[in-house]
């Protein structure tokens, strides 16, 4: 039987609920323009036929994430959808474009507020707990589990429902998504018969048999030592859907293609993690002194991508797996996504530095730097404190600090990124000019980060830093409102911002990164004036898979 949306949602709603005003047609192309459109592709040239057929079973297989993304981010996305591909007035169109940009009907630049009529607020904890929970009952429940059951309960891969006596649950994902997964691991397998590239084969076949398993262990180290033209990144990884723990991993994917000539040029940062490890401007006992195998970079561009890897903001690189015993074992991967980063740059970033910077600092904004500070970023989250112990027992940064941690993570990322370009330049390899450019190119890219929104963790993380360094002075404001960022200031606070984020995280102090995010995380004045001159400019891009598309339909 059929139920029209409006009882479906009120039913999920509750009676009583009110919600705000819904945006127009008009309002509603505005936020869908405010993504540009842009054709991602890569060379294919000399990818022989069973190649590009093991490619297109990659494809099918992304676009299977697409649904279970959905059903993870609000069980109500799937019902929602379908009525509004149903409907052909300009208001229902209008709404469907948006919410396929989102995945989802909230707006991911404005907290998550809903463009669509008698939505609900968008659930905290996503679709991994009952609706009817709250957190305070979970860790209740979670208190009174078995050590092995407790793991499972806060894992990487499992949600947590109701039985019939209306008591929590703990459901593994290859029975909670079981039909979607069955589909992708078929596909996987068809592409793994397909290929010829031992790496790519076996990560194939593992990935499969993790989708039905629910062990993905075996999997991701595959995907560690995957070394291949094709390089497809698939499955359940970043936790940031989870507000509750910061615990459940939501499915995306990246098919891509390698870069080798780039891959290659980027291959000696690996080799330079130790030592800026050894070196960080932190307590040296909270220094890792043997960190895990040298970290994989690969450049690749990205030819599709799915789930939650497509869905408001795009992503230009990566840092997996999220597996700490992998992280400890082996280090992580990391994936620079430079078709993506050309674009951001070119659409975004550019166009914001003639609002926000001077005109003599304008000049000082390059690709290379930009590209290489993404890098440093990816480096970085591998870096620092991630184990630590709590009353005697072992733990993580990730547990200790919960819905705090994404922001936190990224800020320190992105600014002990800037110190370890800082160190590399002292040391010689960096060259020295990348000093300047590299301090104005990171303060016309905070403008842009956190045009994505303060409901973010990367907008939430960057707003954090900019305010620190407006505070110490590095960063100062014109009288004509543009920005400047001014080198050794630049130099003394982004050291010390470092030692206070990593510190924060080796302590696991919840409260304490609740108040910095609440103190910094936030928009102020001289910062939203630059954002209300910048309404002409794109916030970000919105991807077109046409070279995609086409390879699907060639080989169906």
């Amino acid at each position: 039987m059929f139920i029209p949306l409006e009882l479906a949602l009120g039913l999920l709603l509750g009676a009583g609920s009110t919600a705000p005003p819904a945006p127009n047609v008009a309002r509603l192309k505005q936020m869908h323009a405010a993504f540009a459109p842009v054709e991602l592709t890569a060379d294919l040239s000399t990818l022989p036929l069973n190649e590009r057929k093991s490619l297109v079973r990659q494809l099918q297989a992304a676009k299977v994430m697409d649904a279970i993304f959905l059903q993870q981010s609000w069980s109500g996305n799937v019902l929602l959808l379908r009525e509004l591909a149903e409907k052909s007035t300009p208001l229902a169109r209008a709404q469907l474009e948006v919410f396929l940009l989102n995945q989802g009907p909230w707006d991911q630049l404005d907290q998550f507020v809903p463009f669509i009529p008698n939505v609900p607020p968008r659930p905290v904890g996503g679709s991994f707990y009952p609706a009817d929970s709250s957190k305070e009952a979970l860790e209740a429940w979670m208190k009174t589990l078995p050590p092995e059951q407790h793991a499972a309960a806060l894992g990487f891969f499992t949600v947590i429902r109701r039985g019939p006596d209306g008591k929590f649950v703990i459901v593994p994902y290859s029975i909670a998504y079981q039909p979607e997964l069955a589909r992708a691991a078929e596909l996987l397998r068809e592409a793994a018969t397909l290929t010829t590239q031992p790496t790519l084969k076996d990560f194939l076949e593992k990935r499969a048999t993790a989708f039905l398993s629910n062990d993905y262990y075996a999997s991701d180290v595959a995907w560690m030592r995957l070394d291949a033209t094709l390089e497809p990144t698939l499955g359940p990884y970043e936790v940031y859907e989870d507000g509750f723990f910061n615990a459940k991993a939501v499915f995306e994917a990246f098919i891509t293609v390698r870069d080798e000539k780039e891959t290659q040029k980027l291959a000696r940062f690996s080799a330079e993690l130790q030592d800026i490890e050894n070196h960080l401007p932190i307590d040296p006992t909270l220094r890792n002194p043997k960190l895990g195998a040298l970290a994989p970079i690969r450049v690749e561009n990205s030819l599709y991508c799915s789930g939650d890897a497509n869905r408001g903001v795009q992503t230009a690189a990566f840092n997996l797996p999220n597996d700490e015993r992998i992280v400890k074992e082996m280090g992580s991967k990391r994936v620079m996504l430079k078709n993506v980063q050309e674009a951001k740059f070119k659409t975004a970033l550019l166009p914001i530095s003639k609002v926000a910077l001077g005109v003599a600092d304008q000049k000082n904004v390059h690709f290379d730097v930009f590209f290489t500070h993404i890098l440093m970023h990816e480096l970085m989250h591998g870096l620092g404190p991630h184990n630590l112990m709590v009353n005697g027992k072992p733990s993580t940064v990730r547990a200790q600090l919960e819905e705090s941690n994404s922001a936190i993570e990224e800020a320190k990322a992105d600014v002990a990124g800037l110190f370890a370009m800082q160190y590399l330049i002292d040391k010689g390899v960096l060259e020295k000019s990348y000093e300047q450019t590299m301090y104005t190119t990171y303060l016309a890219s905070a403008f842009r980060s956190i045009r994505f929104g303060l409901a973010e963790a990367h907008g939430r993380g960057v707003a954090l830093q900019l305010n620190y360094l407006l505070d110490a002075g590095a960063v100062t404001v014109g009288k004509d409102g543009r920005f400047a960022a001014h080198v050794e200031g630049m130099k003394a606070a982004i050291v010390a911002l470092t030692r206070v984020l990593m510190t924060l995280q080796a302590t696991g102090d919840h409260a304490q990164a609740q108040a910095l995010l609440a103190k910094l995380g936030v928009v102020r004045p001289e910062v939203q004036r630059i954002f209300d001159r910048l309404k002409s400019v794109p916030v970000d891009i919105r991807p077109r898979f046409s070279q995609a598309e086409r390879l699907m339909e060639e080989f169906p």
